[in-house]
């Protein structure tokens, strides 16, 4: 469709008042098209040539709203670093409406957009800095195979905008099946507005669990309670399995669907850090890499106690207890797919964690090792792993790969085929945060080149792109630990 027949519907705001305020947007004077997203046209079903219109630079800092549009800011709340915040809402985003398309209904949410009812002491704006890294980190988790929202395009200006410094001003359009967080259900919880949460329940459910839509709302409830359960777990498992910590796991940023929500102060692992923290608010380490299946379940908990309006706590206990195993079933799979095994062990859980505590006693690069790996045949000595790894691992490496060449031959199958599969199943290209600094600094300067090309890397981060070496090398010190802040 051309971007003029698209015309967008509005299924949440129409719920009523109790969810939010219709609010327009604040847009820009002089708004400048930075980027729009190819794969998220073919995802909306507008036509590829549609990424040249030039009205996307209006439409995006919401000067121009598309037919159908009702700007809506949602309200919610949610517990933030495990303290409850009655206080929360889109501060700085409007909900535009659903573009429908058969089955599957895409909403348009506009980051950026001016103060809202729930703005709080906040300026309603976006950075250039923190609207990059969300529409890289998108793609980045999109091209890994995770479920994730994604953006439209970014939309720059000269407009100032005060963070720790002043910093240029930018919005962009954040697409997803719902934009319903574990905080909207708490809100109404926590407010006694039972009737508008069994609203928002039969909303989700007629939506996305159409098989509950006509239950009694104990059923919808435990039914939607399973599926969010299963689906965070998988969430959860295929981060751990990529190296990605998402930085701030308050329950306002938990998606009910289990997508990657809310993308601020995250970062991919370099050295294999379990504690590994990326947020600097942090000061507990509540959010750090090896606390976010805990973390998770944690916020779900929260999720199912507001949801005991119309479950008994044995029912709920019992969806919450299918956590642990769908974390671990999940995980076990993606590890023995970069391990390259196509069978089951018990001992295989034995062989990935003493794999990840070599990787941490070395501080080895996490992505750079396992797509080595990826090309390992078992010869001696591995110097392509060897070279990774501090001379005084060498030996604990090669007693590891002793194990390992044991459990390959009783997997049997060729070792071209495992080697082709193991890449697919390492990347190559991760969002590094220097890569994500690198972009940033260029396009505050007016260059989008390097955004471009990052952008186009992590489309298909496990192909070669011989090209590009330098973009999948190892950060240098100076790019470990960057301090990364909310406002990111």
């Amino acid at each position: 469709m051309k971007l003029t027949e698209v015309t967008l519907s509005h299924h949440y705001a129409d719920l009523g008042p109790a969810f939010g305020t219709p609010v327009a947007p604040t847009s820009f004077q002089h708004p400048r098209l930075i980027h729009v997203n190819p794969g998220v046209l073919e995802q909306l079903g507008i036509n590829a040539d549609e990424v040249n219109n030039p009205a996307w630079a209006e439409i995006g800092c919401g000067a121009r709203l598309l037919p159908g549009s009702k700007p809506f800011a949602m309200k919610y709340t949610g517990h933030q670093f495990g303290v409850y915040n009655p206080d929360l809402g889109d501060g700085r985003a409007l909900l535009l409406g659903a573009l429908d398309r058969g089955e599957h209904s895409w909403e348009l949410h506009l980051k950026g957009a001016g103060k809202t009812p729930y703005s709080r002491f906040g300026d309603g704006r976006a950075v250039l800095r923190s609207t990059i890294r969300e529409y890289l980190a998108g793609e980045a988790l999109h091209g890994l195979g995770i479920r994730t929202t994604r953006a439209l395009c970014i939309v720059g200006s000269d407009e100032p905008v005060s963070r720790e410094t002043i910093e240029p001003g930018a919005m962009l359009i954040r697409v997803a099946q719902s934009h319903v967080r574990f905080g909207h259900f708490e809100y109404f919880f926590y407010t006694r507005q039972l009737e508008a949460l069994q609203k928002l329940l039969g909303y989700v459910c007629a939506r996305f669990l159409p098989q509950a839509a006509t239950l009694p709302v104990a059923e919808q409830a435990q039914a939607l309670l399973h599926f969010t359960v299963a689906r965070t777990a998988e969430l959860v498992a295929a981060w751990q399995a990529v190296g990605f910590a998402h930085g701030v796991l308050n329950t306002d940023n938990m998606s009910i669907l289990g997508d990657t929500f809310d993308f601020g102060p995250y970062g991919f692992l370099d050295d294999y850090e379990p504690p590994f923290i990326c947020n600097h608010s942090d000061h507990t380490g509540r959010y750090a890499f090896e606390q976010q299946p805990g973390v998770a379940l944690w916020n779900l908990n929260a999720l199912a106690h507001s949801l005991s309006a119309f479950v008994d706590a044995d029912n709920l206990r019992d969806c919450l207890e299918e956590f642990q195993p769908r974390l671990v079933a999940a995980y076990s799979t993606r590890m023995r797919a970069k391990l390259g095994l196509q069978r089951s062990e018990d001992s295989d859980q034995q062989l990935s964690a003493d794999l990840l505590q070599l990787l941490a006693d070395a501080r080895a690069d996490y992505t750079l090792f396992f797509r080595a790996l990826a090309h390992y045949r078992g010869e001696r000595p591995a110097a392509a792993l060897q070279d990774l790894l501090p001379p005084a691992h060498h030996d604990a490496l090669q007693a590891w790969l002793h194990h390992y060449d044991q459990r390959l031959a009783r997997d049997g199958g060729d070792s071209r085929s495992r080697n082709r599969g193991m890449l697919a199943a390492n990347p190559k290209f991760v969002l590094r945060n220097y890569l994500a600094q690198r972009v940033i600094e260029a396009a505050e300067k007016g260059d989008y080149e390097p955004l471009r090309t990052l952008f186009t890397l992590l489309q298909t981060p496990c192909d070669e792109h011989p090209e590009h070496e330098t973009w999948a090398a190892a950060p240098p010190e100076s790019g470990k630990h960057m301090p990364i802040s909310c406002s990111s």
